[in-house]
């Protein structure tokens, strides 16, 4: 929000005020995809079955031996870039 009044009150252009809600809720819908993620990693249900139970044992070996999924985890934690 501070770089849309920044614009607008250096320039006069809306451009970025206009689409601050977009802009903000890809950023909130990534934080929240990336919640889901972590919690489904980390954590058992009593729902799950063998095969849940599988797919998470593959997605934290995953995510602790390769450098993208390293780095994917992250960036995502300590916050994604703004736009």
């Amino acid at each position: 929000m501070a770089k849309a009044f920044s614009e607008f009150y250096k320039t006069g252009k809306t451009q970025l005020l206009a689409h601050y809600s977009e802009t903000c809720l890809r950023r909130v819908w990534k934080a929240q995809r990336f919640s889901w993620w972590m919690t489904s990693m980390l954590h058992r249900f009593d729902t799950d079955n063998a095969f849940d139970q599988r797919r998470q044992l593959a997605e934290l070996d995953y995510v602790t031996t390769s450098r993208a999924a390293m780095t994917s985890l992250a960036e995502n934690y300590v916050g994604l870039p703004w736009d």
